[in-house]
């Protein structure tokens, strides 16, 4: 169940690294290809260095990602949602599956300590055996 929340959780990390990067090439296109109608001037880089910068990074994610044609951000936003929905209710789950192995803990170092108790308490009544003398 842990390894289920962790996966969901890297999930949403993805959806929205991608979300995020989706925003910039789109933010960001314009300026790129009027970079690239320039030919690449240097000049041109240096006023719009952060944005050419952001739309690489994006390219590279994408391509990364293997991603040929980009999801659009509603639909990312919903499957983010579903997501979030089913972590919440495997995380419910894995909450109380939690709760119950920390009782089941307890009782187990109870009776550890009460066959610990008894253990001694037989270990006493055989020395005392042994002290008495026999008659």
């Amino acid at each position: 169940m842990d390894n289920k929340v962790k996966s969901l959780e890297e999930w949403l990390v993805e959806i929205a690294c991608l979300k995020r990067h989706i925003v910039n090439y789109a933010k960001t296109r314009e300026i790129y290809v009027e970079y690239r109608k320039s030919r690449y001037i240097s000049q041109f880089f240096e006023l719009h260095k952060e944005a050419i910068t952001l739309h690489k990074a994006a390219k590279a994610a994408f391509d990364e990602l293997n991603v040929k044609k980009l999801p659009k951000t509603k639909e990312l936003s919903k499957e983010y949602a579903e997501v979030l929905a089913d972590k919440k209710a495997v995380y419910v789950q894995y909450r109380k599956a939690r709760s119950e192995m920390k009782e089941i803990l307890k009782a187990k170092k109870n009776v550890e300590q009460f066959l610990s108790l008894d253990n001694e308490e037989k270990e006493r009544e055989q020395k005392q055996k042994k002290k008495e003398p026999q008659r």
